[in-house]
């Protein structure tokens, strides 16, 4: 037996033998994992971003970044500025981040701080400033 099919749709389990195909596929078949690399590599998340950022060029970590914001849907509203704050930040801890040296939290709320006193000539809204304080929080690992 495969899956749970047979045990909760008999008719649909009759389905699938007669057609060939699994509705409900197992963790452990072909289907099930190819559907899972599928979905991992559509979208990226912080941890995809995040990965090796202190030993990667700043033309990745630019390409990264415009895939993060074209693909999450949480920096779905980030514009260019937005985009160009949070590359000051990533180069601004790259050395650390190379080092293996983690963003302590009181660095993390000095930058929030000095973004939220910059906040107009940024050009950054409430929102941003709270998904930028939920980056770098991301940055922490």
């Amino acid at each position: 037996m495969q899956g749970v099919g047979p045990l909760i749709f008999p008719r649909l389990w009759l389905w699938k033998n007669r057609k060939g195909c699994d509705p409900f596929p197992s963790v452990n078949s072909g289907q099930a994992r190819a559907s899972f690399l599928i979905f991992n590599k559509i979208f990226m998340n912080m941890d995809d971003f995040v990965k090796d950022l202190g030993h990667t060029t700043d033309y990745n970590i630019k390409r990264r970044l415009n895939k993060l914001v074209r693909d999450n849907y949480r920096y779905q509203n980030w514009d260019e500025s937005n985009k160009k704050v949070v590359l000051d930040l990533v180069k601004k801890f790259k050395p650390y981040l190379r080092k293996g040296i983690k963003i302590s939290e009181r660095t993390i709320r000095d930058e929030s701080y000095r973004l939220w006193q910059n906040k107009l000539k940024l050009g950054l809204t409430e929102e941003d400033l709270k998904d930028i304080k939920e980056f770098l929080r991301g940055l922490r690992g």
